[in-house]
């Protein structure tokens, strides 16, 4: 019988059907056998948010070749195959087709917004599964998780609260990264940064007792309504009159600040003081853990101005709190 050669080989023909051999015959499977060295890899799991990308392509071929060298030495080997549902990223997915639509999350109600959510979810994961397939990854399917399955989500309790209980971890109030759309935190590698177009605001402090004042420059000048110090460096001739015990007070709220000299401040940047807003600034909270200065929170969850501001701010969005902020400076001659 004479067989014939195709000119090129093509993929389809043999990928398919030889993966599908190594995967029904068990040979990723990981059987325990304490008399075998063990080798094992958990993959990073790739969020659900979408489908994987070259990246991946890279990162999941480098795993599969150590696993099945040391597969081939005879370890005990497993590939721990699994994904992430990143809530977070996985929210902004289903909020973004839903706004493409006309709609919002409000629209749907909870339950449903939830059911939107997990379709998106069980969309992107058959899609990542059937990538990691068609590149040939020898995961043991058999042991797939996810990371909301119950298990999973019982053993990060627990291990949190052992930590806890051996005082690894502790809670305690700092600042984070938090969007308003979500009403939730966000880490730092979840936030973009970009720098905008702005405008310097140079604000009088009066100094108690004195008819001197301290001049500052913000580029957010309704965040002055959560300051709790003015900080100068302490080898600030400028500002050697001046000790730890002397006040400012806060223009519009009318509010006692201290002065604090700290060697975080840059002499040469403006008139070399700094309004310090520990709440909303994460270099203003570090020199308040230093000073034990109060921290003031001026926002509400939706991102509005809350009740430690005075009433005609309360409710009003940071842009209209800065229109507000600026007449009133202006107004006061601060």
């Amino acid at each position: 019988m004479k067989h014939t050669l195709e000119g090129a080989y093509t993929p389809k023909n043999i990928e398919d059907k030889l993966y599908n051999f190594w995967k029904e015959n068990g040979f990723f499977h990981a059987v325990m056998d304490k008399n075998k060295e063990p080798y094992s890899i958990v993959i990073p799991p790739p969020n659900v948010t979408g489908v994987l990308h070259m990246g991946h392509g890279l990162n999941n071929t480098l795993q599969d070749i150590l696993i099945r060298f040391h597969r081939m030495l005879g370890k005990c080997t497993l590939w721990m195959p699994g994904t992430d549902h990143a809530g977070i990223a996985t929210q902004n997915v289903v909020e973004r087709r839903l706004k493409a639509e006309g709609r919002n999350k409000y629209d749907l109600g909870r339950e449903a917004f939830v059911k939107k959510t997990w379709e998106v979810a069980n969309e992107h994961h058959s899609i990542i599964i059937k990538q990691l397939e068609k590149i040939g990854c020898s995961c043991d399917w058999d042991r797939e998780r996810f990371t909301l399955d119950e298990g999973l989500s019982n053993a990060v309790r627990e291990v949190f609260v052992e930590l806890y209980n051996q005082g690894l971890i502790y809670r305690g109030k700092y600042l984070i990264n938090y969007c308003t759309s979500c009403g939730t935190a966000l880490a730092n590698d979840e936030v973009e940064h970009e720098e905008v177009a702005g405008a310097l605001y140079h604000i009088k402090y009066k100094i108690e007792g004195k008819d001197e004042y301290i001049e500052i420059a913000t580029t957010r000048p309704e965040t002055i309504l959560a300051d709790t110090a003015i900080a100068v460096h302490p080898d600030d001739e400028r500002y050697a009159y001046l000790t730890e015990n002397d006040f400012l007070i806060l223009p519009i709220a009318g509010r006692k600040l201290r002065l604090v000299k700290d060697t975080y401040v840059d002499k040469e940047f403006g008139t070399g003081a700094l309004k310090i807003t520990p709440a909303h600034d994460p270099n203003d909270f570090a020199i308040a853990q230093r000073h034990n200065l109060e921290i003031i929170n001026i926002l509400n969850a939706d991102g509005t101005f809350n009740e430690n501001t005075p009433s005609n701010y309360q409710g009003k969005t940071v842009k209209e709190a800065r229109i507000l902020i600026i007449k009133e400076l202006e107004e006061l001659g601060a």
